[in-house]
């Protein structure tokens, strides 16, 4: 008996029971819930705003895309005329004893009118080091950084106006100018805002602030560190993704899809869609052209599918 008892103490595991615990923990927990109810995702925010839109409170912009640089203007024309087309503004540095021609005065006097820009007097040897030595003429205008939406604020804030996203994506497109273009058009046609890659594409400088003609204040640009995982998570939240492409398979008039929920991916004039952009798209549309052009550059072909877009939502 004793030697039953040693080869019984030298037994290894548990000696009593787990309760059940074990049991209940191979127990099934249930259906995974709809993407609506998981915290986290995609839908579940585009519900909350929803919500938010029907209890009459509007979201506030979250900001999360990150800032911009800071940048310079520089020389009295285009000080003057930043002035003059709303571009942001923080500081006017003036050179000290500067000849008070008329351009000069005028952009004083715009600066003054705006109100919220700090008018600074500065030796000449400082405004050339602040240059780089670039012919500033005596006037330099500092802009701030621009405060870039997250991708996924321009879809919520459709949905909380209780409409269907109408985004532009830019891919490739280097031109400021261009840039601004398309948020003219976007801003023009209704649409939700522009969204653009971090890097190798254009960002919302002063030029693209004047190309847009003032509609950059009321239309949010978005920037994302991957534009292909960017549109991906689009179309998971059931927003179909266009691209614009010379061989596209079908003709934008023709494209029923851009009469509901929607991403116009626009690609840089001559090399057009990127490899994995393009194959990331839902459909490819091209935009007839009799007249012979190979190409558009992005802010026209913005505005055509925009217009088009437009035109259906109407109906």
């Amino acid at each position: 008996m004793a030697a039953n008892n040693r080869r019984m103490s030298g037994k290894k595991g548990a000696q009593v029971g787990s309760g059940g615990n074990r049991r209940r923990g191979l127990e099934g927990k249930g259906p995974t819930p709809p993407a609506e109810a998981r915290k986290g995702h995609v839908k579940n925010r585009i519900a909350n705003a929803k919500a938010k839109k029907a209890s009459g409170r509007r979201p506030a912009p979250k900001g999360r895309g990150g800032k911009g640089t800071s940048e310079m203007v520089v020389g009295r024309n285009p000080v003057f005329e930043a002035l003059r087309d709303g571009v942001p503004a923080s500081t006017l540095y003036v050179q000290q004893f500067i000849d008070n021609d008329e351009r000069v005065r005028e952009a004083l006097q715009l600066a003054a009118e705006r109100g919220g820009i700090h008018l600074m007097e500065a030796p000449r040897p400082e405004l050339d080091r602040m240059t780089n030595g670039l012919n500033h003429q005596g006037l330099v205008l500092q802009v701030p950084p621009y405060e870039y939406a997250h991708p996924e604020d321009l879809a919520a804030a459709a949905y909380d106006e209780g409409q269907d996203p109408l985004i532009v994506a830019l891919d490739g497109v280097t031109d400021p100018r261009n840039l601004g273009a398309v948020v003219r058009s976007v801003s023009a046609f209704g649409g939700h805002g522009v969204l653009v890659p971090e890097r190798r594409a254009a960002g919302m400088t002063a030029g693209a602030w004047k190309s847009s003609a003032g509609t950059a204040a009321r239309t949010p640009v978005a920037r994302c560190t991957n534009l292909t995982r960017a549109l991906e998570a689009y179309k998971k939240a059931g927003i179909a993704v266009v691209g614009l492409a010379a061989d596209g398979e079908h003709e934008v008039g023709d494209l029923q899809a851009l009469s509901g929920p929607v991403v116009v991916v626009v690609g840089s004039e001559g090399k057009g869609l990127s490899r994995l952009v393009g194959e990331t798209c839902d459909f490819r549309v091209r935009i007839p052209m009799p007249g012979g052009a190979e190409s558009l550059n992005a802010g026209v072909a913005a505005g055509i599918v925009l217009y088009e877009a437009s035109r259906r939502r109407r109906v």
